[in-house]
């Protein structure tokens, strides 16, 4: 099925050869890895091994996102970080949006990672849900896309311009799981927060930051940004302190 859906340009995954620190960066729900390229290349920049994986569904077509589990969505990051693992000796992730849920479900799963910087992460969404009760059941397949929430003109994030309403349900399924095990997280964590979002409440990023139970723990709010902010005008300042979060730790 997959080989069916070719991938968009610019959405496809990136790898950057580098020292024995690695970090994973994973973009959002219906995004690509366009949105994740530049705070990647920055990683790659200051010398680290950077993955950006392409999420099973993602980069191709709705119909194609259509048909997949969250469970794929989390096999993709799992083999992503067994791709780091396999030549570093600490691994990072960094997400944004569900890229963000992904980074605190390894971060539930795998002690070991070394620390992560959720973006915008979403644990907890009324307004889709709601929008998803009233759809199941129904004809209707698709919705208007969430992409392109980017406060700075001119600039377009690469996302389906349709969200698919299965998918609503993968999305919150992931999210619900996610938010009920975020005690257990006990990494170094830096959460990114835009103090204005239309996709995901900002409340979202104060609850992770007050759940986690991590001893090194950071809020960094973003003023200048709506969701995409990894793309916003804030864009220079993340890639700043997650470059400084990952050096820190190293020390």
């Amino acid at each position: 099925m997959t080989n069916a859906y070719p991938v968009m340009k610019e959405a496809e995954e990136f790898y950057y050869p580098g020292n024995e620190t690695g970090v994973l960066v994973i973009h959002g729900f219906t995004g690509t890895t366009q949105s994740m390229h530049d705070l990647g290349k920055q990683f790659a920049e200051a010398g680290f091994t950077v993955f950006g994986p392409r999420l099973a569904g993602h980069g191709t077509a709705p119909e194609d996102m259509e048909n997949r589990s969250y469970e794929e969505w989390i096999e993709t990051v799992e083999n992503g970080l067994e791709k780091l693992q396999a030549t570093c000796d600490d691994v990072f992730v960094a997400g944004l949006s569900m890229g963000g849920t992904l980074t605190l479900y390894l971060a539930e799963e795998h002690p070991e990672i070394k620390g992560i910087m959720p973006i915008n992460a979403a644990t907890h969404m009324p307004e889709m849900m709601g929008n998803y009760e009233s759809l199941k059941g129904t004809e209707t397949r698709f919705v208007e896309g969430i992409g392109s929430d980017i406060k700075q003109e001119g600039v377009e994030e690469l996302a389906y311009k349709q969200t698919p309403v299965k998918s609503m349900k993968e999305l919150m399924d992931l999210s619900i799981m996610v938010r009920e095990k975020l005690s257990e997280i006990t990494a170094p964590a830096m959460i990114l927060s835009s103090a204005e979002d239309h996709v995901v409440p900002p409340e979202n990023s104060r609850e992770i930051y007050e759940s986690i139970s991590s001893d090194v723990r950071e809020f960094v709010m973003l003023e200048n940004s709506y969701h995409v902010a990894t793309l916003d005008n804030d864009k220079e300042r993340i890639a700043e302190k997650c470059v400084k979060f990952v050096k820190d730790r190293l020390t």
